[in-house]
């Protein structure tokens, strides 16, 4: 799996890129202000880096800049409204990889985090297995052993949540907040009702994978 920082101060902009590099098998962090990316990114613990070029704190370029020049060569992918020559030349010249402006088309912007990640030689997980369950995050498909499971898109989402912390119990808080992108109510039932749903589609008559944790959440684990 490869470990992605987003770096954007336009929250919906910053959903979008998320929603499309997890949707690819990447795990993805988010801040949305320059000088406390610029801080995220000197660990040098990303394999790559989408990077706006407005950001309040610490400009793009100036991210950037000072990223290469603390020797840190983590891909960066600069994305910017600004989409005259001299802007994207400025932007490939302070460090930059590649220059994407806005408006973009989310798939477009995966694949280019994708060719910087195979640059990179880390190749994103396409395919999350958990005992004989599989998830294929490219074709959007789940499958238990022979048989296709017909998912809802919302399912999918919570399928994938589950998977990636296979073996962890999972709070109502943080299957909510990770999957529906909002604060958890704790007068609602959304959540188990959705996991009843999808333990029907999962376990059926098979071995079970999804459990309940009284009192804390579920937890998705291989058969034993």
């Amino acid at each position: 799996m490869a470990k992605i920082l987003t770096i954007e101060d336009d929250p919906v902009t910053a959903r979008e890129i998320m929603a499309e590099l997890a949707a690819h098998g990447n795990d993805v962090e988010h801040v949305a202000d320059g000088r406390e990316g610029l801080s995220r990114a000197r660990s040098g613990t990303f394999d790559a880096i989408t990077l706006d070029r407005m950001l309040p704190g610490l400009d793009g370029l100036e991210v950037v800049t000072e990223l290469r020049r603390a020797g840190v060569d983590t891909p960066v992918l600069m994305i910017s409204a600004l989409s005259d020559v001299d802007a994207r030349v400025r932007g490939l010249r302070a460090g930059g990889d590649d220059y994407l402006t806005k408006p973009f088309a989310p798939d477009e912007m995966a694949a280019r985090v994708e060719v910087l990640l195979r640059r990179r030689g880390a190749a994103p997980q396409t395919k999350l297995a958990v005992g004989d369950l599989e998830l294929d995050l490219i074709a959007r498909q789940a499958r238990r052993g022979e048989a296709v499971l017909e998912l809802l898109p919302i399912e999918f989402r919570l399928l994938e949540f589950m998977m990636r912390n296979s073996g962890q119990v999972l709070t109502r808080t943080m299957i909510f907040e990770s999957v529906w992108g909002y604060h958890f109510d704790p007068g609602t039932n959304v959540i188990d009702v959705h996991i009843a749903r999808l333990r029907r589609k999962v376990d059926g008559g098979e071995r079970p994978l999804i459990h309940t944790v009284r009192g804390c959440g579920y937890m998705i684990k291989a058969a034993s």
